[in-house]
């Protein structure tokens, strides 16, 4: 039987309505099982809606934690989250982006691959979280240090992507009770399958959808959920601190699932190291030094290489050069043209 014509999980007299989803679950290692993709996209819709007890929430994020999600199961809790975001229909942009890792050994590099990808031509639509793993640094932290506005709803989103090519949405601002729950990692101690579900939401439906994981064993995860949902495109790195960012020390492993003529084709390519030593990380990150590379006061040969070949990823998956080489050398190209007064008049980058 296929999902489409899947039943849902019948009630016990008496018992609440999202308790048969905690019991599939938690049965044991014979009797449990995973959610088809209708019964999770209903136990997400009852999550997102309020209607389930704050205990059986922690439950099934930590018996879904320690069983591990499967694609259907994640295509499922994208369906009721996407069906809650009332995210505007014709809002078109080419790369969906997210960032909810964090950075901590090196620099939110990325943020200046965005800049440069914008001043490609290319739309890009960013959504992300912060503060929910100590100690790092988010997306948000960097783009208010150099004056550049988060949206906080869709017609600011519409009217920026417009002007400038890029917007930062918020989590909370896009689907609030999915923002709930990512905060929720400090008081259960482990990541729970909001952090993927998250990352795979594309709530604008760009054709291209970059991922970023810290752990390579959730690349095929996030490859089989983009195939059943219908994205044209994913491409999934390990990212450094497990963000779309480039390491440019090491060999880039690309895990991508993509719409063919004759269906969905999954594949590996890689792209070589740029150095061969790996370079020593910061003893601190400093904004203030990212905002000196940036206008060319300070060289930070690892700096720039992983925001040129963090951008010549994203070039090459939006199909704006046929191969790494050319992806390449155009992503240097407009790191060698930026505006480099561009951020002259934000004060906190000032020096």
């Amino acid at each position: 039987m296929s999902d489409e014509h899947a039943s849902l999980p019948e009630t016990k007299p008496g018992e609440h309505p999202f308790a048969p989803y905690v019991r599939i679950l938690g049965r044991g290692k014979r009797g449990s099982r995973s959610l088809n993709r209708v019964e999770a996209r209903h136990a997400m819709g009852m999550i997102l809606a309020g209607e389930v007890e704050d205990v059986q929430l922690g439950a099934f994020l930590m018996l879904m934690r320690v069983k591990e999600e499967s694609p259907e199961e994640l295509a499922g809790f994208v369906d009721a989250v996407r069906a809650q975001a009332n995210a505007p229909e014709g809002l078109a942009v080419d790369i969906d982006w997210s960032s909810y890792a964090g950075k901590r050994r090196h620099a939110p590099w990325f943020f200046f691959s965005l800049l440069l990808l914008a001043e490609a031509g290319l739309r890009v639509f960013v959504h992300g979280a912060e503060g929910h793993t100590p100690e790092r640094i988010y997306l948000t932290t960097v783009m208010e240090a150099f004056g550049f506005p988060v949206a906080h709803d869709w017609e600011t989103a519409a009217r920026q992507l417009d002007e400038t090519n890029l917007s930062y949405m918020h989590l909370r601002d896009v689907a609030p009770r999915l923002a709930e729950m990512i905060e929720l990692r400090p008081i259960l101690g482990l990541r729970s399958p909001v952090h993927s579900l998250s990352r795979l939401i594309n709530p604008l439906s760009a054709p291209v959808v970059m991922q970023g994981i810290f752990h390579p064993p959730y690349a095929g995860l996030h490859q089989g959920a983009g195939e059943l949902l219908g994205y044209e495109r994913v491409a999934v790195i390990r990212g450094e601190g497990g963000e779309i960012e480039r390491n440019p020390d090491n060999v880039m492993k690309v895990f991508r699932a993509r719409r063919d003529v004759d269906g969905f084709v999954t594949e590996e390519d890689s792209w070589s190291a740029l150095f061969p030593q790996r370079h020593v990380k910061p003893e601190k990150i400093d904004v203030t030094d990212m905002a000196r590379v940036w206008r060319g006061d300070l060289s930070d040969e690892y700096g720039e290489a992983a925001v040129i070949s963090t951008a010549a990823l994203a070039l090459y998956e939006a199909g704006r050069a046929e191969s790494q080489d050319a992806a390449l050398a155009r992503a240097e190209a407009l790191w060698n043209e930026r505006d480099r007064q561009k951020f002259d008049s934000a004060l906190a980058v000032r020096g």
